[in-house]
């Protein structure tokens, strides 16, 4: 299932991903810091979304309380929350 979300408190404005079972891929975001948010796709593509929480919620940018690390994660939980 591809699941779109609308991040908040970030400079991304969108973030996109496909959930197979429990397992996250094709993730993309629009906006924020293109070189450090590619990375960050194909890092955790593969990885189940109990993985990409454990090592990225609570990841906070600059002054910011969140992160667009943190917002993937948030991302994937409403996408998990959707599934069911």
């Amino acid at each position: 299932m591809t699941y779109t979300y609308k991040p908040s408190g970030v400079c991304a404005m969108e973030i996109r991903l496909d959930l197979d079972g429990d397992v996250v891929r094709n993730v993309q975001f629009t906006g924020g810091c293109n070189g450090n948010l590619k990375a960050i796709s194909k890092l955790v593509d593969g990885m189940t979304a109990d993985q990409i929480t454990e090592k990225l919620a609570g990841n906070t940018c600059g002054f910011r309380s969140t992160s667009c690390a943190d917002q993937l994660t948030k991302a994937i939980q409403a996408a998990r929350a959707q599934a069911q």
